[in-house]
C-alpha cells in the first residue's frame, strides 16, 4: 500500500470529471482545477485511462496535499486536502 493512500469504504463524491481524453499532464490540470473550486474534505471522482495517468495522478494529488481513498482500474477517489 502506498502513501497516503487508504482502503476504507468509499464515500461519496461530491463531484466527477471525466479526463479520459486528455494526457498527462492535462489530466492532473483539469482535477487540480476542479480541487480548487472544491471545499476542504469534499471527494472527487476521476475517471482515466492509461498508466500514466494511473501513476502520476495519485501521486501528485498526494504531493498536494490530497488524500486518494481508492484506486482502481481507470478510477481514482480524492478527498480534498
Amino acid at each position: 500500500m502506498e502513501l497516503g493512500i487508504t482502503s476504507a469504504l468509499e464515500p461519496p463524491a461530491d463531484y466527477s470529471i471525466d479526463v479520459r481524453r486528455d494526457v498527462c499532464p492535462m489530466t492532473f490540470v483539469r482535477c487540480r482545477l476542479m480541487l480548487d473550486r472544491m471545499a476542504s474534505g469534499q471527494v472527487l471522482e476521476v475517471l482515466f485511462f492509461g498508466n500514466e495517468p494511473a501513476r502520476n495522478l495519485p501521486r501528485t494529488a498526494i504531493e498536494q496535499g490530497h488524500s486518494v481513498l481508492s484506486q482502481e482500474d481507470g478510477r481514482l477517489l480524492l478527498r480534498k486536502g
